[in-house]
């Protein structure tokens, strides 16, 4: 903007126009007093001063402006038509003016005047808005370097507090810093510690810097005191400032006694592995030899039970007939005898199952059948009636979970209520986890199959005690048994990796539960090893 400065509207008016016609915004002031407030008020390029004014004249108004830090610098062009002398003019330099013009005044030398003077003014307005950025940056700049400083200084002492050995790197590769515990590997601040031949570390590490990664490292280093190589851990992780690397920070961290340790650990546990390997085919020996000991055993017990029952009945039947007291006294013998046999055919089952065996698909239906079919005398006699519902075929060691499906049946068969004939119900369902009380799931990997009973039942509180050999609830003279097959399920259960349970209340029956895996794992294996 333009301010003209006259004590006469009718010299102003003319300038205006001439002004604005040149697309220059005006504002006019008819004393040197209105002029120096709008001066203060408002910011404007060039002013355009009469000198001869009533009150304060120009050279005095211009001098005032010379002191405002605001308009200082802003161009006057004085006008005068009475001061043509050169010490006017001189007059009119000194207090600030650029330019002294006398009147009349030619429009076109005035305006190229304005014009130059008005481009000067925006030019310097540029290129203090120019310093004042450039100012600022520095001073951002000059901050940044401060904290940047303060920061360095502070990773310098906290690297130098650290146990381990530290150090930065700088983006050029070279090292700018070490702590003190440096100079354990290296003499040199700048040098790196020597490594052992094999570990090829530095080259490692050069491809890790190239792409700006973070490098991780186990590495023997030589100590200077020993001159021996330790193992220590190496690790550099860049820095990172607005995405760039600006430098690295590096430990070696001394893990020697923790290497050798665990070198001495894996020796010791190589040689326990082979000892245990060792002492596991010596089990495998003794037990196979166990096996052919238990058939031999079996076979030699058996054989004399045989002959006693045999001799027994003879000696009974022969020339006994007349003498009740010892038909009765043989008759327990011939009892004992039998249940002998019982428990060494029993034992010898139990001992089976330490034999290795696969898992196979099993159609437990056509399993159960096949069972049922040896019960038929004994189901018949007892008017027994047996449910069964449809089972899954699942995998199974089928002569094994045959036993374990004969002795419950067996049981239920065999603690009957006097006078009510036995009942059988065996269901299934499938659920998705492996406990006895797991909600219904047809998408589920376990099967639950419940054998129940409406027999005499046993008490809860002795549910510990009926999966552990040779336990008994029942008086012998009333029921018999060996105590040893409800531990053979147990262990043929958990050879399947399945769960067995149960539940009852005196006189009034027992439901056994059987949760098993619908698939083994050691199927899963020969399936995909086929593959």
């Amino acid at each position: 903007m333009i301010l003209i400065v006259d004590d006469r509207p009718e010299n102003i008016l003319p300038l205006k126009k001439i002004l604005e016609l040149h697309d220059f915004k005006t504002d006019s002031a008819e004393s040197g007093e209105e002029a120096l407030k709008k001066i203060l008020r408002n910011s404007y390029s060039v002013i355009i001063m009469d000198v001869q004014m009533p009150g304060m004249d120009g050279f005095e108004v211009a001098e005032a402006i010379s002191g405002f830090g605001k308009a200082k610098d802003t161009p006057i062009i004085f006008l005068s038509a009475v001061n043509k002398e050169k010490r006017f003019i001189t007059k009119g330099y000194s207090s600030g003016g650029i330019d002294y013009l006398t009147k009349p005044v030619d429009p076109d030398i005035l305006l190229l005047k304005v014009k130059t003077f008005n481009k000067l003014f925006e030019q310097q307005q540029e290129l203090k808005a120019i310093q004042h950025s450039l100012q600022y940056e520095i001073d951002i700049r000059k901050k940044a370097q401060e904290e940047l400083a303060g920061r360095m200084q502070e990773l310098r002492f906290i690297l130098e507090s650290l146990p381990q050995i530290a150090f930065t790197i700088g983006t050029d590769g070279k090292i700018e810093f070490v702590n003190e515990h440096w100079f354990q590997l290296s003499e040199d601040a700048n040098v790196f510690p020597e490594s052992h031949p094999e570990d090829d570390l530095y080259n490692n590490w050069e491809k890790h810097f190239k792409d700006g990664l973070e490098f991780t490292s186990e590495a023997r280093l030589k100590h200077l005191d020993t001159q021996e190589y330790k193992y220590f851990l190496v690790k550099i992780i860049p820095i990172l400032q607005n995405g760039s690397t600006i430098r690295w920070v590096g430990t070696f961290t001394d893990i020697h006694q923790q290497k050798m340790a665990n070198e001495l650990l894996e020796h010791k546990v190589e040689l326990r592995t082979r000892e245990l390997l060792d002492k596991n085919s010596e089990l495998e020996t003794t037990n196979h030899e166990l096996q052919q000991f238990a058939w031999v055993v079996s076979h030699d017990l058996k054989e004399p039970l045989r002959k006693i029952q045999t001799f027994s009945h003879l000696i009974k039947d022969k020339y006994l007939n007349e003498n009740p007291e010892a038909i009765s006294y043989l008759n327990r013998s011939i009892s004992s005898s039998a249940r002998m046999s019982r428990l060494i055919s029993d034992l010898l089952d139990y001992s089976r199952l330490s034999v290795k065996a696969h898992f196979q698909p099993t159609d437990l239906n056509l399993l159960l059948d096949d069972l049922l079919a040896d019960f038929d005398e004994i189901i018949l006699s007892k008017k027994a009636v047996v449910k069964l519902d449809k089972l899954p075929i699942i995998a199974t060691i089928p002569s094994q979970i045959r036993q374990v499906f004969q002795n419950l049946i067996s049981n239920a068969l065999k603690f009957s209520k006097e006078g009510m004939p036995p009942v059988i119900t065996i269901s299934s369902t499938i659920i998705a986890e492996k406990f006895v009380d797991a909600e219904v799931n047809e998408d589920g990997h376990f099967c639950r199959i419940v054998i129940e009973d409406n027999g005499i039942g046993f008490d809860e509180k002795f549910l510990d005690r009926i999966f552990v050999i040779f336990q008994r609830l029942n008086n012998l003279n009333s029921y018999e048994g060996t105590g040893i097959g409800l531990a053979i399920a147990k262990k043929i259960m958990d050879k399947h990796n399945g769960i067995i349970s149960a539940r009852s209340a005196e006189n009034r029956g027992a439901q056994f539960i059987l949760i098993l895996p619908l698939v083994q794992e050691q199927v899963l294996t020969e399936i995909k090893t086929e593959n």
